[in-house]
């Protein structure tokens, strides 16, 4: 059960571990930079202390030891199934969603609804100033189907469809993926375990993410399913050594 005692100011912080050194094991790490956006940010779904990560995210997307660096955005019509004011009902309100292709309402999935958000080609929807975007090899976007949830990078909520990312994930021969940005507690967490999920052995950077809940549950879901936490400096020292001290 969380611990009540976790606040903003307070939030619950995973264990970390070192990255193995294994010589004999190829080590060929990808970033994913997960929802850098205003709306997440600055605007109507803002996650508690979302401008503090930017520093390290911008020296993780510098650092010259990733073989790939793919950034998500959401990108929403202006009646996604994820708004609040899509249903007329309350922000917050949980309901049930079923995918398009499920007339039959066989897979219903628990469904949080947000405030309106990163409604494509919306300022909400862009990157946060300052981001250094000129480094990314390739951006996913996500939620583009008015009826269809997409937390993670690689699926939608479903599982039903998959983005580009687990091709260009196999073309680049990947074996570690190395996730950070926003929310720790929704597309952060569904994004890694889908790495998971896919084969990759997975890692949240715990100091380059920040998320709406302050307390240990989606953490602990993430270790359950596999998903290692590591933080800037050791991965500083696996994948940029000779890197001047940065921060």
């Amino acid at each position: 059960m969380a611990d009540a005692k976790y606040t903003e100011a307070n939030p619950f912080i995973p264990q970390t571990e070192s990255i193995p050194s294994d010589s004999d094991k190829p080590f060929v790490p990808a970033l994913l930079i997960i929802d850098m956006q205003n709306d997440f940010v600055y605007g109507s779904l803002p996650v508690p202390g979302a401008v503090t990560i930017l520093r390290k995210v911008n020296e993780l997307i510098k650092f010259p030891g990733f073989k790939i660096k793919v950034a998500t955005r959401d990108s929403h019509p202006e009646e996604h199934v994820s708004f609040a004011k899509t249903h007329q009902k309350p922000l917050f309100t949980k309901i049930t969603i079923y995918h398009p292709e499920d007339p039959d309402k066989l897979m219903g999935l628990e469904q949080v609804l947000w405030p309106v958000h990163c409604v494509a080609s919306t300022g909400g929807a862009d990157f946060i100033p300052g981001l250094v975007v000129d480094r990314f090899d390739h951006t996913i976007y996500k939620g583009t189907h008015p009826k269809i949830e997409s937390y993670s990078a690689f699926r939608d909520a479903w599982g039903r469809n998959e983005t580009e990312l687990p091709g260009l994930l196999k073309e680049k021969g990947v074996t570690d993926v190395f996730c950070v940005g926003l929310a720790g507690d929704f597309c952060v967490k569904y994004t890694a375990m889908d790495a998971v999920e896919f084969g990759y052995r997975t890692w949240v950077i715990v100091d380059g993410v920040r998320s709406i809940s302050h307390d240990d549950v989606a953490w602990n879901e993430l270790k359950e399913r596999g998903v290692r936490f590591t933080k800037f400096q050791d991965v500083k020292d696996k994948v940029a050594p000779d890197e001047d001290e940065a921060l």
